[in-house]
């Protein structure tokens, strides 16, 4: 890595505490928009337990999505001639 970048990144982390303590009084001040409240109280959690994972939607049509483009990748040619096959119907 190069120097300047790791320079960069130490300097960050450096400000990590008042970083994190800025998010915190944001996220406690009643002043504040509630989309900031918002903002810092997800950045707070997301540091701290990391972000969520995405889940797919238990649907029929995004598995097959998955299938479709994992024929795509695997064997590209039997997805044309599927495809085509399909169309063709």
């Amino acid at each position: 890595m190069p120097k300047a970048v790791t320079e960069i990144r130490s300097l960050a982390r450096s400000h990590t505490r008042t970083a994190l303590n800025v998010l915190v009084a944001v996220m406690r001040n009643t002043k504040a928009t509630p989309p900031a409240r918002v903002a810092a109280a997800n950045a707070i959690l997301d540091r701290g337990w990391g972000k969520p994972t995405q889940s797919l939607a238990n649907d029929d049509s995004a598995l097959e999505l998955i299938h479709r483009i994992e024929r795509v990748i695997v064997q590209p040619d039997h997805g044309e001639a599927e495809s085509c096959a399909s169309q063709e119907l």
